[in-house]
């Protein structure tokens, strides 16, 4: 193999590194997005079938649809919301990827009311698998750090 075609070879393995980040980012904006217009199967769409979520106030859910399910009939209630995903990092190591990130997550119940929103923060911790769909979470840890304001609708308690 002459020094012309690894260089080449390495090239190509560092932009399929960069265009895999990539996907994996806008798969969580494009998901995390789809949230707060409420459009659970554009969510959804984002997982795995066997796809596991850890939410701090909740038991552990497994499965696409229960995770859909159980995030639906929480987050429905409110007129309006905001999830930011903030300091992202990737990992990759073949078709599997781990990531981290923040959660600033904003719920509005009573929309023009400088005093409704709920918010909290927390990390996100995240496991993703790349198959002939493109990536998908497979896992998501969610925590709780910070909360403010009331969630007058309990639907993260």
């Amino acid at each position: 193999m002459t020094n012309g075609v690894r260089e080449l070879d390495a090239l190509a393995d560092r932009l399929q590194v960069l265009e895999d980040k990539e996907a994996l980012r806008g798969l969580l904006i494009r998901g995390w997005r789809a949230l707060d217009r409420k459009d659970w199967r554009t969510w959804i769409d984002c997982w795995a079938e066997d796809a596991v979520l850890e939410f701090g106030p909740w038991e552990t859910i497994e499965g696409k649809e229960a995770i859909r399910a159980k995030v639906e009939e929480a987050e429905s209630p409110y007129a309006s919301m905001q999830h930011h995903i903030l300091n992202m990092h990737v990992d990759l190591e073949g078709d599997r990827a781990t990531g981290i990130g923040y959660m600033w997550f904003v719920a509005v119940t009573t929309p023009g009311r400088t005093s409704s929103p709920y918010a909290m923060g927390g990390p996100y911790d995240w496991e993703f698998r790349s198959g002939p769909d493109g990536w998908l979470l497979v896992r998501q840890r969610l925590g709780v750090w910070w909360t403010d304001g009331e969630d007058v609708l309990r639907t993260f308690a």
